[in-house]
């Protein structure tokens, strides 16, 4: 960080300015004996990521015993989490074999555009699958008139919309700023506040921006999800048998361990004090969130539930 500030106060001083055009991404410089080493471990996760979540929007399509509100839910959770691993994975495993690690700046913006993007509609549509659970278990004769098919795609719709509002906003903003001084970022990715901290102009709107609107409306989707929980819990700690409880929370264990591991990191990320900051914890949260997560959620709902394994089972004979 030291080092950073002082590129700036030195370009600014001189008055010698000169715009970037484009970002050496530092990544895992500091591991070159493991650069080989991590190129494999992380195409191996991609490709895992890819060949999980293809497989449950595949049988979430093809199993009419699927063709259900959760798995519709399901299925774009699994088109966006290959979107969202899509964004940053294959330009890092770029980076991890090239001898010169840069990113233009659009290439830049680009990819914090649809980084955020993909992070806003993945909150957004967590929240619309706890309410579905909600509804599930706290009003199960009601179920299929209030989460009817037409609620499922307004809210799936809501879910892209949302995110994609947040990102434009956030985007639009940032196009605004100039760059000059240091042009290292030292993540394997380009996040946000990283280029907020490179900018040579003022980013008090940025940080506003993303106060008032992205922090209300991720907040906004973060309370509807522990609401429903705290519902939820309250309604299968009533259940007398505790079979009838095993089976209730059964129904909602791997969403809930699904919105542990994407939240619980992506709160780590951007919500500790700036005394905390660490680039290394930075790049193993992201790596938890951006890589990790995307990869865990096919298989986490595959050991969850009975339905996707003989689901799969069935895809698995035909072929």
């Amino acid at each position: 960080m030291s080092c950073l500030m002082e590129d700036w106060k030195y370009s600014e001083i001189n008055g010698n300015e000169t715009a970037l055009t484009e970002f050496l991404i530092l990544g895992f410089s500091s591991l070159q004996d493991l650069q080989l080493l991590l190129f494999f471990i992380f195409l191996i996760a991609y490709i895992c990521t890819l060949v999980g979540n293809i497989s449950i929007i595949t049988i979430a399509c093809l199993d009419p015993q699927l063709h259900t509100p959760m798995y519709f839910f399901l299925g774009n959770l699994s088109f966006l989490d290959i979107c969202y691993s899509s964004v940053t994975v294959p330009k890092m495993l770029e980076n991890l074999l090239a001898t010169k690690k840069t990113i233009s700046l659009s290439g830049c913006i680009a990819q914090v555009f649809f980084f955020i993007f993909m992070v806003g509609t993945e909150i957004f549509l967590l929240s619309a699958m706890a309410y579905d659970r909600y509804v599930a278990i706290c009003n199960p004769l009601r179920y299929s008139t209030v989460i009817s098919h037409r609620v499922c795609v307004q809210m799936v719709v809501g879910a892209w919309v949302s995110g994609f509002l947040d990102s434009l906003v956030n985007t639009l903003f940032l196009i605004g700023l100039h760059f000059c001084g240091s042009s290292s970022i030292n993540h394997f990715s380009c996040e946000l506040p990283l280029l907020l901290q490179l900018s040579c102009t003022s980013t008090f709107s940025n940080e506003m921006v993303i106060l008032t609107f992205s922090m209300t409306l991720g907040f906004a989707a973060l309370l509807l999800i522990v609401a429903s929980y705290v519902r939820i819990i309250s309604t299968i700690l009533k259940i007398s048998s505790s079979e009838g409880r095993q089976k209730a929370f059964s129904t909602c264990a791997s969403h809930l361990t699904v919105v542990l591991l994407f939240c619980g990191t992506a709160f780590i990320r951007y919500m500790r004090p700036a005394s905390g900051y660490s680039d290394t914890l930075d790049k193993l949260v992201s790596i938890q969130y951006g890589i990790l997560t995307p990869m865990l959620n096919p298989i986490i709902y595959s050991l969850k539930n009975k339905e996707v394994k003989t689901a799969l089972r069935k895809l698995a004979l035909r072929n």
